[in-house]
């Protein structure tokens, strides 16, 4: 079995689009990645909460002991 056949593919950058890099991938380079954790970090990836959707079920939280 060679090296070659158990490589993952390598894509384009999901920040810049240029060819991705080994070493960095997903990313094109080390400032792509940054820009990408710092998204991260500040939050741009959340998914939208649904509203009522807490509403339905009780938290733990606020479960009065037996």
């Amino acid at each position: 079995m060679s090296d070659n056949s158990t490589k993952i593919p390598i894509g384009n950058c999901p920040i810049c689009g240029k060819p991705a890099v080994e070493r960095h991938r997903p990313f094109c380079s080390r400032r792509c990645a940054l820009i990408d954790f710092g998204r991260w970090i500040g939050g741009n990836y959340r998914l939208p909460e649904e509203e009522g959707e807490d509403d339905e079920a009780p938290r733990p939280s606020d479960e009065q002991p037996e």
